[in-house]
């Protein structure tokens, strides 16, 4: 019968403090080669997330027109707007996104206000860049107005009617996305570091232009 020395069954009851300081410092040094890629990650899932939500945001305002025949402004506010506290500050880099209809030229009508968003508290440190105010007509395309006060909108916001308007994206040390948003309505997110092809699909076409989606295009008379 096999008999283990004194020696030998201390040493198979556990770890010696050699060992147990080897396995921390592997531990310590895959840790510390992780942490950069682990840190850019975060970073750049948080550009998407607010991104994501942007986009979101300006569709409903587009779908939104079509669906009341009317039109909307779209704007940027650090204000939270609700139900009973509609009106907002239009600001350009603001970290809310308001929804708001406009009143009828031809009809005794009043503001409402249609839905608001969250932008930034998703991603804290993200960076936004972009027109205050856009709207959308009841074709659901991108119109001007020149209203000095947008009816729901303050803060001296006006909407300009500029074909593919950017909205930027970002973080510092990471990622960078943007947000077009043509004249016929159409919202598109790429990638501005990759050109628009069949290769790079996600990437942002190299003359600034919002190539038409068939399920977002709106249709025109």
């Amino acid at each position: 019968m096999l008999t283990l020395r004194p020696s030998a069954r201390a040493r198979a009851g556990g770890f010696t403090l050699v060992e147990l300081m080897v396995t921390i410092t592997l531990l310590a040094i895959l840790l510390g080669l992780a942490m950069p890629p682990m840190l850019g990650w975060v970073r750049d899932s948080k550009v998407r997330a607010v991104s994501e939500t942007l986009q979101s945001g300006l569709r409903e305002a587009q779908s939104e027109a079509l669906r009341r025949s009317r039109q909307v402004v779209f704007s940027l506010t650090d204000d939270k707007p609700t139900a009973t506290d509609t009106d907002v500050t239009a600001k350009e880099d603001g970290n809310h996104w308001a929804i708001h209809t406009l009143p009828s030229m031809t009809a005794d009508e009043n503001s409402a206000f249609v839905g608001s968003g969250v932008l930034t508290d998703v991603g804290a440190g993200v960076t936004i860049t972009g027109p205050a105010a856009l709207c959308f007509n009841s074709l659901g395309r991108v119109v001007a107005n020149s209203t000095s006060t947008l009816t729901g909108v303050t803060g001296g916001a006006t909407c300009a009617a500029t074909d593919n308007a950017a909205y930027e994206i970002g973080i510092e040390g990471g990622l960078t996305l943007r947000v077009l948003v043509a004249l016929g309505g159409q919202v598109r997110l790429c990638d501005p570091r990759k050109t628009l092809s069949n290769t790079h699909p996600d990437g942002c076409p190299s003359d600034g232009s919002t190539p038409p989606d068939e399920d977002e295009a709106p249709s025109t008379p």
